[in-house]
């Protein structure tokens, strides 16, 4: 028989057995009758949720200065103006905001645009007209550690949001990321918490909450909210290789910035306590290689020889079994705890040394923040100097201590920054330089050298005493 015949006659039996059997053959079974309202069930849990959520989330605006990074300046100390566009939550009806630090950082002006939406009929709330509401808003205060800060409208009765307790978020938790990616407000998305408490650095105390919840340029600042609408965070940065979202987002937990913000409201700024030592985590090769009494937990790697550790009577080696009775297993832990105990305070020390323990109750002193940016400490309005080209802060004991203990005198002004768009000298000021003295008019203050410049007229010549790495010398040029 050949081939062809072979594969007629197969395929006729296939056909036959087809037809033969149609019959016999049990019916296509129907969709599960739940599966459908199931769904829909699902999707109508998730529009109540947008439409609780997004009358709190608002667009931030702001217009200000901010210091040029090395690619974007071949010069150190060059502030640009910015515009800056994100989003925020409001977190109390009497107009308080919240947002990032980095949306609002060096702006003369912010503002707030509330998107409201009126109700078209009855079972379409949420979808009427929207309607957008600008309000001029007050930096209350911000942090650059947390990259949170707090804005104040002036404004009642507003759509707020909870800050809930993110110590009980856990991995694959559903969330929703709220805010207005590239312009578009009231943009919703949808994913899990990939990690709840990833560092960037080893034992730093700054934690994040991850998710793949698609985060772009706009939605800092935009809550990241759990399955009931609360805040478990807020949308700080990506990591991306494209610019845009690869699944890679991060929000600064909703712990922290209820610490913040209560903090910012009460002083307009964030204090932090530290007892003077580093810690460590403990790693096997560590322990073996310092000798250490056991291979895991927290060591101390230095002690401040001035600090309140070392007049407790902390050594550089000891290692921390608890703080104020709590377990400590990472330097983070030991540091963020160390965070909530106000200046002042004492906190309990269990410590292990050479198989012995040791209890010790040390003060806990006010933590100083280095300054890695002074344009981060400058505002338009009172520290630019226009005939200069510079902004400049008054040098304040604690300032003054903190960046130029050497200074020769007790006058002078600080220059935090060059404006970008300033007037171009041939010898230009640097980010750093103290300023004493204009044609010998000394300089005691910012006020008082805006007093000095208004004496002289475009043309006049100016001889400018400064001090630049430890040794004085003079900028001068003719006053544009």
């Amino acid at each position: 028989m050949s081939l062809k015949v072979i594969v007629f006659l197969m395929a006729l039996m296939g056909c036959c057995g087809v037809a033969c059997n149609a019959q016999s053959l049990p019916s296509v079974a129907s969709p599960d009758a739940t599966a459908v309202p199931r769904l829909t069930s699902l999707s109508r849990e998730f529009r109540e949720l947008a439409r609780k959520v997004n009358p709190a989330v608002v667009r931030v605006t702001s217009i200000g200065y901010h210091q040029l990074d090395d690619d974007e300046s071949d010069e150190p100390g060059v502030a640009a103006r910015q515009h800056s566009t994100g989003s925020g939550v409001i977190i109390d009806p009497n107009g308080y905001v919240v947002t990032n630090a980095h949306v609002v950082l060096g702006a003369h002006k912010a503002q707030v645009t509330i998107l409201e939406r009126a109700n078209a009929v009855s079972g379409r709330e949420g979808r009427g007209a929207a309607h957008r509401r600008g309000l001029l808003a007050e930096i209350v205060g911000l942090d650059l550690e947390t990259d949170i800060a707090l804005l104040k409208v002036q404004a009642s009765g507003l759509p707020t949001l909870r800050l809930a307790d993110s110590d009980s978020v856990e991995e694959g938790q559903i969330v929703f990321a709220f805010g207005s990616p590239m312009g578009l407000d009231n943009s919703v998305t949808m994913g899990v918490i990939s990690s709840t408490a990833r560092q960037f650095r080893p034992d730093d105390p700054m934690i994040y909450l991850q998710t793949d919840a698609s985060i772009n340029p706009g939605s800092s600042g935009g809550p990241l909210v759990d399955a009931d609408g609360n805040v478990v965070g807020i949308s700080t940065m990506i990591l991306t290789q494209s610019g845009g979202n690869e699944g890679l987002g991060f929000a600064v937990p909703s712990s922290v910035v209820a610490n913040v913000v209560d903090q910012l409201r009460q002083t307009g700024k964030v204090v932090r306590g530290e007892i003077g030592v580093v810690a460590q985590t403990i790693s096997p090769a560590l322990a073996r290689g310092w000798r250490l009494p056991r291979d895991w937990g927290v060591v101390i790697g230095d002690v401040d020889p001035d600090s309140t550790a070392a007049r407790a009577g902390v050594q550089v080696g000891d290692v921390i079994e608890a703080l104020n009775g709590r377990s400590v297993e990472t330097a983070r832990q030991f540091n963020v705890e160390l965070y909530r105990p106000a200046a002042g305070a004492t906190v309990g020390l269990d410590i292990l040394r050479s198989e012995q323990k040791h209890h010790f109750n040390v003060r806990v002193r006010e933590k100083d923040d280095d300054v890695k940016n002074y344009s981060d400490l400058a505002s338009r309005e009172e520290n630019l100097i226009g005939e200069l080209g510079v902004f400049v802060l008054d040098l304040t004991p604690r300032l003054r201590a903190k960046v130029a203990p050497e200074r020769r005198d007790s006058g002078g002004v600080l220059v935090a920054a060059r404006e970008a768009d300033g007037p171009v000298f041939e010898d230009n000021f640097q980010s750093g330089d103290v300023i004493y003295a204009v044609n010998r008019e000394p300089v005691k203050d910012v006020q008082s050298l805006r007093e000095v410049l208004r004496r002289f007229k475009p043309g006049d010549a100016l001889a400018i005493q400064i001090e630049r790495d430890s040794r004085l010398r003079f900028v001068s040029f003719e006053l544009p």
